[in-house]
């Protein structure tokens, strides 16, 4: 059976784990988005809170994602649990450290024009920052969504959503009828998947970033 066979056969299966795969990964980064914006927007102005946040979220990114998911097991058990709370552990640094930077790099002199217009400063950094810093930001949500679609594939081990179970199932009966097929749909469903999360990103810069700001980065 071709690959093109196999995928037609299989498409509901295919499908399903397809869109269980994206919808994890877009809660997980959900929650990583609120959360790290909110890290870096109470942190950025105090260098050892702010230095603190991204050392530990740094940590978490160095922990081994099968490991991760291993020491969940305990306390979160199998399934979309352990998978959202380990996905949006490992989402967390580029978010915050993209808005602790974007949020320092706005121009000082803009401020305290803001802050001159009779702004509270929670206004300016909410009227003025935010907005100013929003691109650098988008960008560390993408760079952590691209992320976590490959990790994603790894929580098929703790019986999580997604297309994973197709590559490892693929590899557990590596030589046997179809185990290549099903692993290389898998593996195609989240590069698919992955172009896909890039593009509505790009959509949403254009449509969120200021013409001025989408020259400049």
């Amino acid at each position: 059976m071709s690959l093109s066979e196999y995928v037609a056969s299989r498409w509901d299966t295919l499908s399903l784990a397809a869109a269980e795969h994206a919808l994890v990964v877009a809660i997980a980064i959900g929650i990583a988005t609120l959360a790290g914006v909110g890290i870096g927007l109470v942190t950025h102005r105090v260098p050892r809170a702010s230095n603190a946040s991204l050392a530990v979220s740094a940590g978490i990114l160095t922990i081994p994602s099968l490991a991760l998911l291993t020491l969940l097991i305990p306390i979160t058990g199998l399934g979309w649990t352990s998978t959202l709370v380990a996905l949006t552990a490992y989402a967390l640094l580029p978010i915050i450290r993209n808005t602790v930077v974007g949020l320092r790099g706005v121009d000082r002199a803009t401020v305290e024009a803001g802050r001159g217009m009779g702004m509270s400063r929670v206004r300016v950094l909410m009227k003025v920052q935010l907005p100013l810093a929003w691109p650098l930001i988008l960008t560390g949500i993408r760079v952590s969504t691209q992320m976590l679609i490959g990790i994603a594939a790894i929580a098929a081990f703790v019986d999580g959503p997604g297309l994973g179970t197709q590559i490892f199932e693929g590899l557990s009966r590596l030589g046997s009828v179809n185990s290549l097929n099903a692993t290389l749909a898998g593996t195609f469903g989240i590069v698919i998947v992955a172009l896909l999360f890039d593009l509505f990103f790009s959509v949403v810069r254009h449509l969120t970033t200021p013409r001025g700001l989408r020259v400049r980065n």
